[in-house]
């Protein structure tokens, strides 16, 4: 059994040294994805629309497979901070056979409703086909993709960010070699198109499983009993729902928040479509520096809620929004300054490269405000409080762009760069909303601990 650490170690210490590792990861994830953007580039302007288009639809897996690794971390980090070992062990288990379930439900549902919400975004003929030929290879393996979750939440529970940063600077390299491979084909491969980006990422994904249980295995909470132990327990499954089902929910809000935009910018035609898409790569790669704040925030607020150390988590709190403002202030200056160049990087359609970089423009006004939504919703489901992040969500990606992006759009035809602006508006609306109720619990923690947990 690893010794704990993160109830103990100076808090800036153990931010960077859990931040910095997830931040590299994630660094390298967004190089797969923007891999991904920049072959389907080379297929057409079709393609990387339709890459685009299938976000939202691929989102549902994302949603499902980080709100279940979100609430399971809380619940293994808790367990650990109460040195509760051998309740740590079970939900490392269950978590495994909860997510196994749910993504044999995932693949049935993705491949089945995938089609109608293809439509409702103006897909149709050759631009569904394209869609569908990248989506329906996602989820027939589901399995795959959830259980890199299910083995990363029990690694960042204990504070190991590097695992994860290890397969996903491995995935980039392999998607680099495999993309291109299984586009065009070769050695024996056909020639599979867009398709062949999808089989690429399967691939990738299952290679991954297999690492990421390796590792889970060496830090000695994954006991099995032989099996016995991933016999589903109801109680322990209610435990993973009531966690993770708020935090998929919160994450399945981001995916219903592209399905909006996408519905949207669609009016605008199939370029603006293909510009927010190729754009979004851009600001992930942006916000990268600072991403591992939010990872940081859940690993240790987590175990010191268990050990019921308040001061802790209102330092971890306050030192992660203070480091993503000495990045993310700063990091809005390139991007202002050479949007154009970035997205001349990823597409030769110049009508597509002036609508995105206009998008990044106003998007760096508000990186920092990413981060406080980041960081103090995460901080919040350490504390086991996720329906936060949930009212929030349906606030941020739903309710608040159908009708600025209605009212801008249809009634006061303002164009493409009020949905933008109204992006911008509601980023700073929802971040002054979760640091002061972020506050306002540590605050209720801090007056009456026994309470408020």
């Amino acid at each position: 059994m690893q010794e704990n650490t993160l109830t103990t170690q100076p808090i800036p210490g153990l931010i960077r040294s859990i931040a910095i590792p997830a931040s590299v990861g994630l660094f390298f994830n967004t190089m797969f994805n923007v891999v991904d953007t920049w072959f389907a580039g080379l297929i057409g302007t079709e393609a990387q629309a339709a890459l685009s288009l299938s976000l939202p639809v691929f989102f549902i897996l994302i949603a499902v497979g980080s709100g279940i690794q979100v609430g399971s971390m809380a619940l293994i980090g808790s367990a650990l901070g109460e040195k509760r070992q051998n309740q740590a062990c079970l939900y490392v288990v269950q978590t495994v056979s909860f997510g196994l379930v749910v993504s044999l439900l995932l693949a049935v549902f993705g491949i089945w409703f995938a089609p109608m919400l293809f439509r409702a975004m103006g897909a149709h003929g050759a631009y569904l086909e394209t869609c569908m030929a990248y989506t329906v290879p996602i989820f027939s393996a589901a399995p795959a993709f959830l259980l890199i979750y299910m083995f990363n939440a029990t690694l960042q529970a204990t504070g190991d960010t590097k695992t994860m940063r290890n397969f996903l600077v491995l995935g980039a390299i392999l998607n680099c070699v495999l993309d291109p491979w299984f586009i065009f084909g070769g050695l024996g491969i056909p020639a599979m198109g867009v398709a062949g980006v999808a089989w690429a990422t399967v691939l990738i994904q299952c290679v991954g499983s297999s690492y990421l249980l390796f590792k889970v295995r060496r830090t000695g909470l994954l006991h099995t009993g032989k099996g016995r132990n991933l016999i589903p327990r109801p109680r322990i499954f209610l435990d993973i729902a009531r966690q993770g089902l708020p935090a998929s929910v919160n994450f399945l809000t981001i995916g219903m928040g592209m399905f909006i935009i996408n519905t949207f910018v669609s009016d605008f035609g199939q370029e603006a479509i293909a510009a927010y898409g190729v754009a979004t790569r851009v600001e992930q790669i942006a916000l990268l520096p600072s991403i591992g704040l939010n990872v940081a925030a859940l690993s240790i607020v987590a175990q010191n809620y268990g050990a019921g150390d308040i001061d802790r988590i209102r330092e971890t709190m306050r030192t992660c929004l203070k480091y993503g403002a000495w990045i993310m202030l700063p990091a809005a200056v390139p991007v202002i300054a050479l949007a154009r160049p970035f997205m001349n990087l990823f597409t030769k359609d110049e009508v597509v490269a002036a609508m995105g970089a206009t998008y990044l423009r106003i998007d760096s006004l508000v990186f920092f405000g990413y981060v406080i939504i980041f960081v103090c919703t995460s901080a919040l489901q350490g504390m086991k409080r996720p329906m936060f992040a949930v009212w929030l969500g349906l606030w941020r990606q739903l309710a608040a762009p159908a009708l600025l992006f209605w009212l801008c759009t249809r009634i006061l035809d303002l164009g493409l760069v009020s949905i933008w602006w109204s992006i911008c508006l509601i980023v700073w609306t929802s971040a002054a909303i979760a640091y002061r109720y972020a506050a306002i619990n540590i605050q209720k923690l801090s007056s009456a601990p026994e309470t408020g947990r």
